[in-house]
């Protein structure tokens, strides 16, 4: 039964962030579950070191994500 439950249940995805300065200037990268504490971070689609010490594109941001609605939720309808 747990494995059904586990199809369902959401992923802790590992996603990508990086830091800029109050000029919009990339410092680093970041690869974690959760935002990281903080000023400055901003969810990216994928890391580029080109990038580094460059202003960010406006292309690499990702939209903020929707809570999605789990398999537990939908059956205590």
């Amino acid at each position: 039964m747990d494995f059904l439950w586990s199809l369902f249940s959401p992923k802790s995805r590992h996603r990508h962030f990086a830091r800029l300065d109050q000029q919009g200037i990339c410092l680093c990268f970041k690869h974690c579950a959760v935002p990281p504490e903080g000023t400055g971070w901003v969810e990216i689609c994928e890391p580029k070191l080109c990038w580094l010490r460059q202003p960010l594109p406006a292309s690499a941001r990702v939209s903020p994500r929707l809570r999605a609605i789990t398999a537990r939720q939908l059956l205590s309808f």
